[in-house]
């Protein structure tokens, strides 16, 4: 099965789908060690990527400052706001170079009392469950 996210990831198809047309959406894509951000434009742009995930095609989108909201997924969340990760750190590199709020997204059981967190971690500004 082929998704926008990993299984264990708060699915955000409808979400994309509904926005598309109305805003400018960008979605992570691994290459090598980072995360490049690229333009979603439909889901015929879309390639099998890295964790088996349906990544966009396009050219990177590097406009950090023109993001208004990044929608973060995570493996677990506290209620302030750290954010725990697969251990890969491509968000960890790729986070503090958008200056824009922050919304982690997890499923209830994945918020949890305490994340670990280091000073270079970034929290996010809230944090939803679905």
């Amino acid at each position: 099965m082929l998704y926008y996210s990993l299984p264990d990831e708060v699915h955000t198809h409808e979400f994309i789908e509904k926005w598309c047309e109305s805003k400018t959406i960008v979605l992570p894509v691994v290459v090598g060690d980072v995360l490049e951000l690229r333009h979603y434009t439909d889901s015929h742009d879309l390639a099998i990527g890295a964790y088996n995930i349906l990544e966009p095609q396009g050219k990177p989108f590097t406009d950090y400052d023109k993001i208004d909201l990044a929608i973060i997924p995570g493996v677990g969340f506290d209620s302030q706001g750290n954010r725990l990760g697969r251990g890969k750190g491509y968000y960890d590199r790729l986070l503090p170079q958008i200056d824009a709020i922050k919304i982690g997204i997890c499923f209830p059981f994945q918020l949890i009392d305490h994340v670990p967190s280091e000073p270079f971690d970034i929290q996010m500004d809230e944090v939803i469950c679905k």
